[in-house]
């Protein structure tokens, strides 16, 4: 497998007056899962088109073991793409196009019938392998891409959003196919998503992209625990974390709605404004209770809360509330036998020691040290 390595990577389009991709550095280890996660138009597909070769480097260096590839052919990195629409040709059977790139480089034809037999079986293709595109599912299309990928043995796989065509079972178990088949090969890969699920359940990183900027790389419920500013805080989680204005007291504490909330020990007080100082308090909506759990009574302040709505989703049931004091509406993921009505009045336990600071201009966190 390979180690892949962008240093100080840009990408500007002729005529564009912004960069499509800004300064990004990262190392992608060997057989390591790196997700490229963010909105449409972050620069992530981009990102990952520089890595093939499909567009070049503006500025910057990117390098495979330590070689550069910044003015190398994409057919001579040895890197293998799987695209969303799959690309395969409607007029060759499934076994034809797992081997198309094989007989292009004029490999023998017994090593390229075991290449094919091996990986089919590995993908449960054997019984499908006569069919052409038309006559398969969507699914099986994919894992058809996925062959003709991995048939190739290249040093790393690139992956654009391969699941966006499937419906949502059909997701979730060709998600587990590619985590499986991660732990198989042990290989180095790429993944672009929008899906925050996707990266959370596949990634051994996630690298999280902004307007062509990286924001924050990290293991996903590092990231997930610890949000490097307000963007991601909001983009990663469903619901997202609570993003509420607060005003700093001596304590060191904030002053939320009508609740005062002192701060957990992790938080440094000398990167916190004075008292009277304007703040962003965050608050995951796992980390509000209607009834507290006995292990963390101790550490819980009360939120006094109006309920608008109320979401049932069986596992478990969705408030949306407006704590008193504010015109700011909230979720708060609490029991499945939550009894919560539309208009009720209720005081929420909040989670203190899971509580975020962040600065009201930046959205940069205040938590670290």
């Amino acid at each position: 497998m390979a180690v892949v390595t962008l240093e100080r990577i840009s990408k500007r389009y002729p005529g564009g007056d912004e960069l499509a991709v800004d300064d990004v550095t990262f190392t992608v280890s060997d057989g390591e899962f790196m997700v490229l996660l963010g909105p449409s138009g972050c620069g992530k597909s981009t990102t990952l088109r520089m890595v093939a070769g499909l567009e070049a480097v503006s500025s910057g260096t990117l390098a495979i073991d330590g070689v550069v590839m910044n003015n190398v052919p994409a057919k001579d990195r040895d890197i293998a793409m799987v695209f969303q629409s799959y690309a395969l040709y409607p007029h060759m059977t499934a076994k034809d196009n797992m081997a198309f790139g094989l007989k292009r480089r004029r490999m023998p034809t017994a090593e390229r019938e075991r290449r094919v037999a091996e990986v089919a079986e590995m993908l449960d293709l054997t019984p499908y392998l006569g069919r052409k595109p038309h006559a398969l599912s969507g699914g099986q299309r994919q894992r058809v891409a996925l062959g003709r990928a991995i048939v190739r043995d290249p040093k790393v796989f690139l992956f654009d959003e391969p699941l966006s065509n499937l419906d949502a079972a059909l997701r979730v178990s060709t998600r587990n196919e590619l985590i499986k088949l991660h732990q198989r090969l042990g290989a180095t890969m790429i993944y672009v998503t929008h899906d925050q699920v996707e990266a959370m359940t596949m990634g051994t990183r996630i690298c999280i992209m902004n307007k062509g900027r990286l924001v924050q790389v990290g293991p996903p419920l590092e990231v997930y625990r610890d949000p490097a500013d307000t963007f991601v805080a909001r983009f990663l989680g469903n619901p997202p974390m609570n993003l509420l204005e607060a005003a700093m007291l001596d304590g060191p504490a904030v002053h939320v709605g009508e609740s005062t909330m002192p701060l957990p020990p992790r938080i440094n007080p000398s990167r916190l404004p004075r008292a009277g100082g304007r703040i962003t308090f965050g608050i995951r909506p796992e980390d509000l209770y209607e009834h507290p759990p006995a292990d963390i009574t101790g550490r819980t302040a009360p939120l006094p809360v109006r309920v608008t709505s109320v979401e049932p989703l069986g596992a478990e049931t969705l408030l949306l509330v407006v704590p008193d004091s504010t015109e700011q509406e909230i979720v708060a993921r609490v029991d499945r036998n939550s009894t919560a009505r539309p208009g009720d009045r209720v005081v929420l336990g909040l989670d203190t020691s899971a509580a975020h600071l962040f600065d009201s201009d930046s959205g940069v966190t205040l938590d670290r040290h």
